[in-house]
């Protein structure tokens, strides 16, 4: 038996599922452009900043440490691929950290202001 094809209201919702998008910049201040570009582009709805990050990695075959800026946006799964490409276009970094998470519940007027604001101009 095949699975039943989502109805439209189910793939409606699919799409307005709202997200956390996980990201890092390189400093405050292209945090801070990147996080202005995605909120004045409708693509989140909010954007936190958080400077002074610590991280630890392998890049091209070497351990490397370096201070970052994180990135916390708020907005709907259809955006995100819109979000990334701005994201990617505006990143210093050749391999942006870039990660969403839905966000499987919370404040109902607060998830209902995301998916307000993030909405494409009409």
């Amino acid at each position: 038996m095949l699975p039943a094809e989502p109805s439209a209201h189910a793939k409606a919702m699919s799409e307005m599922t709202k997200q956390f998008v996980y990201m890092t910049a390189g400093s405050p201040e292209e945090a801070r452009r990147i996080g202005e570009a995605l909120v004045a582009d409708r693509l989140a709805a909010c954007v936190n900043i958080i400077d002074g990050m610590h991280s630890i990695y392998r890049w091209e075959g070497k351990l490397q440490q370096d201070r970052e800026t994180v990135m916390i946006a708020k907005t709907t799964r259809d955006r995100l691929p819109a979000l990334i490409e701005t994201v990617e276009s505006l990143h210093s970094y050749d391999c942006p950290c870039i990660v969403s998470f839905d966000i499987d519940g919370g404040y109902p007027d607060f998830l209902e202001w995301i998916g307000t604001e993030v909405r494409e101009a009409e």
